[in-house]
Parts: C-alpha cells; structure tokens; sequence
C-alpha cells in the first residue's frame, strides 16, 4: 500500500510532485467540462429568443398593415360625411330665396365628393384586398430575414419564419361599397330651388308694391297722401305720420291716415264762397267726405302670422260712372221740396230755389229716373257729384289721387304676399321631405364599419430550428477534453397585436391629410363652398376615439352660411341637419397605433382550429435546411409571389372632386419588409 501511495504521499507525509501535478490536471479539466456545459446550455437557450423576434417581426407588418386600412377606412367616412354636409349645406341655400343658385353650386360640389367617395371606397376596397394576398408572404420575409440576422450575428445555422393566423384574408370590406346615393337629395334640392324662386319672385312684387304704397302715401315728392291730409285737413303729426322708409310700413298706416284725413275734411267742409256754385260744390263735397269716411271706416288690414295678408281698402268713385255705381248715387241725400213744377232735387236747403214746402229727401238715382226733378238754380244732379272726386283724382295735387295709388299697390300686395305665404308653405313642406331624404342618407353612412381581419389577425406563430449539431468551441479545452455538440433544437413563438396607449394622440391621420392636400386638392374642394377642404380636415383628423367633435365640425360649418336668418325655412331645415348628425351616431375607428406583444403559441393556433402541439411540430419538420423565405413560404403553405421585390402596390385612388385628377396612394413593399 505504501508503495502505491509513494507516487502521491512523500515520507513525511507531505504530497510529492506527481499528486499536485494531478489534482491541477484535474481541476482544470473540470472548470473547462463546466465552461463546455455552460457555452451547451446557453446556445440552446437562445434559439427561443430568436423565435420571440421572428414573431415580433412577422406581427409588425401586420401591424402596418392595420394602420394602412384604418386610415383608408377613416377616409372614406370622413369623405361621405364631408360629402352629406355639402349637401345639406346645399339643401339649407336651396331654401332662401335669393341664394338658392349658389344652392345648386353647392349641392353640386356634395355629389361631387360623394362620387369621389365612392370611386375611392371601390378602389381602397380593391387594393386592400390585394394588399392582404400579399401579407403572408410579407411576415414570412420580415421575420425570415430576423433569423437570418440572428444566424448570422451568433454564427449559428438558425432556419425559420413567422407564419400569419388566420393565413387567409377573413376581412369583410363590403360596408366600404355602400354607395351613398344622393339621386333624393338631388331631387328635393331641385325643388326646393323652384320654391324659393317663387317666394323670391312673389317676395319682390310683394317689395315693389309695398314702396309704391309707402311713396303714394308718405314717400312722394312735392305731394304724397301725408303731405296732401298736412296741407288740405292740417292733420297733427299723431294722426299723419312720417315714415322714412318702406322699412317697417305697412298699409294700415294710410288706411289710419285716410280716416283720420276724411273725418276732419268733413267737419271742416263749408263753402268758400256766397255764390249758388259753391253752395252745390261744398254740399257734393260733404257728401262725398261722409262717404269716404264710412268706406275708410270699413277698410281692413291685417297680417297673419302664416304669411297671410287681408287687405280690404276702399276703391273711391273717382268719375260718373264709379259714382253711379255707389251708394253716393243710390242713398237719400238730396233734400227735395215741393214747387210748381213738381218734386225738385236740390244741393242744400239754403239754395234759393228751394221756395216750396219740404218733400223729403231724394236719391240721384230718383233724379236720373224721373221721379224728381233738377233744380235749375242749383243744378245738382250727377255729374256735379262726379265732378267732386273726379277732380281731385285725376290731379296729381289731390288726396284721393294718392289713395287709389294706395289702394292700387295693396291689391297687388295682397295678391304678390299670399302667393308668397302659399310657396313658403309649400317650401316647408318639402324643406321636411329634404330632412327626411338628408337622414337616409347619414344612416347609410351609419352602417357597420368594415371588419379587418387580415392574415395575422389572431397572430404570427414562429418556428425556428439549429438544423444541425455545432462542435463546442475547443481552443481552451482540446488538451482537457474531448471534443461536444450542440446538437439539433427548435422553438416556437407567437405575438399578437395589442394598441398601443402611448399613440392615442398620434398624428398618422393629420400627416395622411396633409400629404393629401399638398397635391392640391385644397383649392378644388373650397372652389365651391369656402370651408369644405377646412371641413374635411377636421372630420378626418378627428376621426378617432374622441370623434364626438364630428357634431361641432359640421354644426360650425353649417353656421357659416349667409343670408340663413332665424324663422326661415332655411333656418329650420338646417337646425333639423345639425340636430341629425348629432343623433346619428358614428362607430368612431380606434386609431391607436398596434404593437405586437408576446403571446401563448397554443392559444394562437387554438383558435386557428389546429390542434398546438400538432401542428408546431409539423410546422419545425417542414423546415427546410439553407432555405430562402419563398421556400419557407412555400414549404409551409403560405402564398408567396414567386418574387415580392420592392416595388409599390396602389391601395386606393383618390379622385379630387370635380377634376380629372386622381391621386394614387401607394405602399412601398420595401417600408412594409422594414417593418420589424
């Protein structure tokens, strides 16, 4: 025994050469079997790192990708909302007598946007479509070229991608092809347009009848009804007043004046002189102001609050035969007395040929048939009581010569505003049909938004493989030990899109309206309507989870009309438009930003309907070996063009209202492989 402990133990007990050349051999070859073991376990390790970020890769362009499609979605409603406003907008100037021309411009300028709308929901719905074909073979290349990265970066032989779930399309676009048809809106736009030209045209013979009332009676120079009963009865201001303007008169002013005027003409009448003329003269005077003033007296005035007007103004006798057919030929007046020749008719008692005995009164209806007789002294008959209003009618420095100016200008009033009242009646009656017609159309913007749900939805799931064993690194541990393997190993990793909190203010919508704009479809929109392109800015920009300023956007557009005045139909009918938007209820896009997040690989493959564990493994042994990402794609069923290059693909084309020009908006495949 003790020889075979010499080698290790001296004779003092102490370890001889050979036993610390031993236990030195030993230690190191175990430090570097633990260092070999290490380097094993740490690259095995890190093929699942490598699978997290081809996952992540393969989820950010599907991110992208959602990006591009809520934007276009977000365009589209923002453009037909646009498009209804200008209508409505259009609708509200249809109604006002005077701006319905500029009306039909801007109705115009709505179908316009409309039909671009339309042009540009066919058309995203087309590239988006195209778009999602070429996805799958996106999230193969992006997260193909991570593990290459990562291969490269570790010098170990990794192989893999991300494949999209679901891997086809399960969108549904077809909301973005309701076509918002404005054929109704066009159609009571046009007849609203019709009736307001009649209420304009009604409104403006109503207008020109009013100022030549107001210039007969208090507007007319040297003479008017005002100056006449100032002049000819001395009437006070109280009785006879002064209007400076058609502004605020009405013909109730000179019917008041008229009675006013007649009833002092008559308390004032007396003959200018002594002679037997004069005497007949004042007394067919008399009679003709107690006349007038019952006939004033009669008149009416009123204006209804439908628009309505009663006017009834008494048509003077102003010759013979307008006094013929009066009461001023047929009533009693005439006091008769009983002389040789019979029954005479006389002006007055005073006239001195009325010698006999009192014999009643008489008509000059009586005189004309024979059953008086004419005085010969006085000579009143008929044509001196014509001459009377005759006189003062016929010249233009007379009262009654301004009266029947009046009296003429408010047939025609009364004629031109009932007219008006019965138009704007109907102007209501269609402004409400217009209502009706604006809120079918907001409702078909109402309809369920389109549902997006590309390839990768649910998620992007990643396999990647060390397809062969590696040799352990032997430049310290040849001496010590034998040559290891890192052999063969595989992972698998899934990411899913979740938004992002940090971008619920991100400006994506105001940089996709201002690239827009840039290209000049600024100054076409606001051609016809200032405001529009502003209008459509706001509605964009807006669109996101705070989308309830849609309701302000379009009541502060709506409140730049001109010439709206409240209590019009117009006014109306456009408080009706505000209150709709408000009721309507748009589904507002999410516009955060996705974010692709970690996620269980079973419950991404659960939900694709795979049994997990199944299908990952089938998924890491079709993994071929040095393959490129269109034979990853291939292999393991994606679709994939036979070269996807990074050429541009056109997701929609916008066409600018009213022109030829069209802007074609366009995905770089080269930003969408960049993704990760």
């Amino acid at each position: 025994m003790r020889l075979g402990l010499s080698l290790f133990l001296d004779d003092e007990g102490g370890y001889t050469t050979v036993a610390v050349a031993v236990a030195l051999l030993v230690s190191i070859s175990l430090v570097f079997a633990a260092a070999s073991a290490e380097w094993v376990m740490a690259r095995s390790y890190e093929v699942q790192p490598v699978a997290d970020a081809a996952a992540m890769a393969g989820a950010n362009s599907v991110a992208a990708y959602v990006t591009i499609a809520r934007v276009l979605d977000a365009c589209v409603l923002s453009l037909g909302l646009l498009g209804v406003t200008v209508f409505g907008a259009g609708l509200v100037l249809s109604c006002i007598p005077g701006a319905a021309t500029f009306g039909g411009s801007v109705c115009d300028a709505g179908r316009k946007v409309l039909d671009a709308r339309q042009d540009f929901a066919r058309s995203a719905s087309e590239g988006l479509g195209r778009l999602e074909k070429v996805l799958p073979a996106v999230v193969v290349a992006n997260s193909a070229a991570c593990v290459a990265e990562n291969a490269r970066a570790q010098g170990l032989p990794y192989v893999g991608c991300a494949i999209p779930f679901p891997a086809d399309s399960q969108s549904d676009f077809s909301p973005l092809a309701v076509e918002i048809s404005s054929d109704e809106m066009d159609k009571d736009a046009e007849e609203l347009r019709e009736l307001s030209q009649q209420v304009d045209a009604a409104k403006s013979l109503a207008d020109k009848a009013r100022l030549r009332g107001w210039t007969a009676d208090c507007g007319g120079t040297p003479y008017c009804l005002e100056e006449r009963a100032t002049t000819l009865a001395g009437l006070a201001r109280e009785n006879n007043p002064h209007y400076p303007s058609a502004e605020g008169w009405g013909f109730g002013v000179p019917l008041l004046r008229a009675r006013a005027y007649y009833a002092t003409r008559a308390v004032q009448e007396k003959p200018l002189d002594s002679t037997v003329e004069e005497l007949t003269n004042s007394a067919a005077r008399s009679a003709f102001y107690d006349y007038a003033l019952a006939q004033v007296r009669d008149g009416t005035y009123a204006e209804h609050e439908d628009g309505t007007v009663q006017i009834d103004l008494p048509d003077l006798p102003h010759n013979v035969e307008e006094t013929k057919a009066s009461s001023l030929y047929t009533d009693d007046l005439w006091p008769c007395t009983g002389e040789e020749a019979g029954t005479v008719l006389h002006s007055s008692t005073a006239c001195p040929g009325a010698t006999g005995s009192s014999a009643g009164r008489a008509s000059l209806q009586d005189l004309d048939a024979g059953a008086v007789k004419r005085c010969e002294t006085c000579g009143m008959d008929l044509a001196a009581m014509g001459a009377v209003a005759a006189a003062s009618t016929s010249t233009n420095n007379g009262f009654e010569h301004y009266w029947r100016e009046v009296v003429a200008a408010s047939k025609e009033y009364e004629a031109a505003r009932n007219k008006q009242a019965d138009a704007e009646k109907d102007l209501r009656d269609k402004a409400e049909d217009a209502r009706g017609s604006f809120k079918r159309a907001v409702d078909q913007l109402s309809v369920v938004r389109p549902r997006i749900c590309p390839p990768g939805a649910w998620g992007c799931v990643a396999v990647v493989s060390r397809t062969e064993a590696t040799t352990v690194p032997t430049e310290l541990t040849a001496s010590f030990l034998s040559s290891g393997e890192l052999p063969a190993g595989s992972a698998v990793s899934a990411a899913a899109l979740a938004p992002d909190e940090s971008t619920a203010e991100n400006n994506v919508l105001a940089s996709f309206f201002d690239g827009v704009t840039s290209q000049g479809t600024g100054s076409v929109l606001g051609g016809a309507f200032d405001g529009v392109c502003e209008l459509w800015g706001r509605l964009l920009v807006g669109y996101g989870s705070r989308y309830d300023s849609v309701s302000a956007s379009v009541g502060d557009f709506l409140d730049r009309l001109d010439n709206v005045f409240g209590g019009t139909v117009g006014s109306w009918l456009r408080g009706k438009i505000k209150e709709t938007i408000a009721a309507c209820g748009f589904e507002p896009v999410d516009m955060r930003l996705m974010k692709p997040a970690l996620v269980g690989w079973t419950r991404v493959l659960d939900q694709s309907g795979y049994d997990a564990a199944g299908k990952a493994r089938q998924m890491i042994e079709a993994l071929p070996p040095g393959a490129s990402s269109f034979d990853l794609a291939k292999t393991l069923g994606v679709w994939a063009a036979d070269s996807l290059g990074y050429g541009e693909i056109t997701v929609a084309e916008l066409t600018i209202p009213g022109t030829d020009i069209s802007i074609p908006l366009t995905i770089r495949l080269d930003d969408l492989l960049e993704a990760s």
